[in-house]
């Protein structure tokens, strides 16, 4: 059985760089590629989420796109010397709100057949309630892999080949 080396926490940025020194032009291209296509899904879910609330408010889209830009926008303040950011939605209410908008988009979708735009708004939900876990997840990796670790108790080797020892010596 093959080792299973790649998914080890301290070798990915190894294998990042490898990839990059190797062919640096491909791993960029491959970069840009997906974070295109991200972008892309995400900017036709908002379009079909504004044309979905536009229907069920009995707006046109511009008036149903100006809704949610002031509901979700978020602007700075200065407060008491303190610099804050400020808007409709507090910030724990603001990705539960997404997230019942994408599921009321889906349902709607799904109720009328149209499985391509449900899946898209699927796509969407699901990446906006990962993104959090996925981003302290490749953080993680990534700052243990340059940095080591650096707090009181050292974590468990996770290599099953090291054999780890305690050697004293002795007065004689």
């Amino acid at each position: 059985m093959p080792s299973m080396s790649i998914c080890r926490r301290p070798q990915i940025l190894p294998f990042l760089l490898t990839a990059i020194m190797r062919a640096p032009k491909l791993t960029i291209a491959a970069a840009l590629c997906v974070l295109a296509a991200l972008a892309g899904t995400l900017t036709y879910t908002g379009y079909l989420v504004v044309g979905v609330l536009a229907d069920y408010l009995g707006t046109g889209r511009g008036a149903a796109g100006l809704l949610l830009a002031v509901l979700f926008a978020r602007f700075p303040w200065v407060s008491n010397r303190k610099l804050r950011i400020v808007g409709l939605l507090p910030g724990p209410a603001r990705r539960p709100v997404m997230a019942s908008l994408l599921a009321l988009c889906a349902l709607h979708f799904l109720s009328q057949g149209d499985y391509v735009s449900a899946g898209f708004t699927g796509f969407a939900m699901a990446f906006l309630l990962f993104f959090p876990w996925l981003r302290r997840a490749v953080a993680g990796r990534m700052s243990s892999s340059v940095f080591g670790f650096a707090g009181k108790n050292a974590p468990q080797s996770t290599d099953d080949n090291v054999i780890e020892g305690e050697f004293r010596e002795k007065k004689e």
